[in-house]
């Protein structure tokens, strides 16, 4: 393998991170004047061809074979179609940063649907991980003498896409040795856009064709399709390919932190002392899981997909 430059292949996974922790707030903004069906559906729908030309370009789409667009089909609807949907209708209940912190459990969880679909190991190390974080994300949603400040309804949306999530590794362990990344999230982007384009014209479309034009809500709906589904995908990909899965991997423990601090300048969220100190213990538990990582989970690690 060719030897890269460490100040390039460290700049390309932190623009990633930085890519996918924004994604949060620039969702806040778009959803402001339109739906969350809206943002997605003409977000996949943009990303699809940007990833498309590029892939033309880079001389780097591969057809699937028939035998694997069963599974592409499965594959785009757990996500897209269901990541987003639990994701996007969860952020209308709740804040940026509660959600990244919960979105952000997602690697924790890849080790054990491989123990129970591919009969990979799972280590103690792993579970106790798992208790950790989910302390710190009852730190985060939690306030003593008050309750729970964050939407239960939000939290079960959030959790239901990173189970979505989950079963996304699950069905691209069947095809990810035979395509490669930019050529599946095409065609799960295009395939996504078209699960839903039927929701979005029965529930949304009225909406958004009564609604003005609104600028800064559409630049962000850009920006989510240019940076946060096309170049942060890119980056990532190109960090995995050279860094090795564990170690980029690792980077994704600071996007509640990245999330935290966009949300706290751009939308003037709450940051307490009690949600920071959270954060700190998911993040301290997504390390103590992966620190040593050998080989457990030999399928593809869960790509933080906003």
């Amino acid at each position: 393998m060719e030897k890269q430059n460490p100040m390039k292949l460290y700049t390309a996974i932190i623009l990633a991170m930085v890519c996918f922790s924004l994604s949060f707030v620039w969702f806040k903004v778009a959803n402001i004047t339109y739906g969350p069906l809206t943002i997605v559906f003409f977000r996949l729908l943009l990303s699809a061809a940007i990833l498309f030309v590029f892939a033309k370009f880079s001389k780097g789409l591969v057809i699937p074979q028939k035998k694997d667009f069963k599974f592409l089909l499965l594959l785009a609807f757990c996500e897209p179609f269901l990541y987003f949907m639990g994701e996007s209708y969860g952020l209308q209940y709740i804040s940026s940063t509660v959600a990244s912190v919960i979105i952000a459990t997602i690697p924790l969880f890849a080790p054990i649907a491989g123990y129970l679909f591919y009969k990979e190991k799972i280590s103690v190390r792993n579970i106790i991980g798992i208790l950790i974080s989910f302390l710190g994300v009852t730190l985060v949603i939690y306030e003593i003498g008050v309750g729970i400040t964050a939407s239960p309804l939000g939290v079960m949306l959030q959790f239901s896409a990173v189970f979505s999530a989950i079963a996304y590794t699950v069905v691209l362990h069947k095809i990810s040795n035979r395509m490669n990344n930019l050529s599946i999230i095409f065609f799960q982007n295009a395939i996504g856009a078209v699960y839903f384009l039927p929701f979005w014209f029965i529930f949304e479309k009225n909406r958004f064709l009564a609604t003005p034009f609104d600028l800064q809500a559409m630049m962000a709906i850009l920006k989510l399709t240019i940076f946060a589904s096309t170049l942060a995908f890119i980056f990532f990909t190109y960090s995995v390919r050279h860094m090795g899965i564990s170690k980029s991997n690792m980077f994704v423990n600071v996007i509640p932190v990245c999330t935290a601090i966009f949300a706290w300048i751009i939308l003037n969220d709450q940051l307490t002392l009690q949600k920071f100190i959270g954060i700190v213990v998911v993040i301290g538990g997504l390390f103590f899981a992966q620190m040593k990582f050998k080989k457990q989970y030999d399928g593809p690690d869960p790509i933080p997909y906003d």
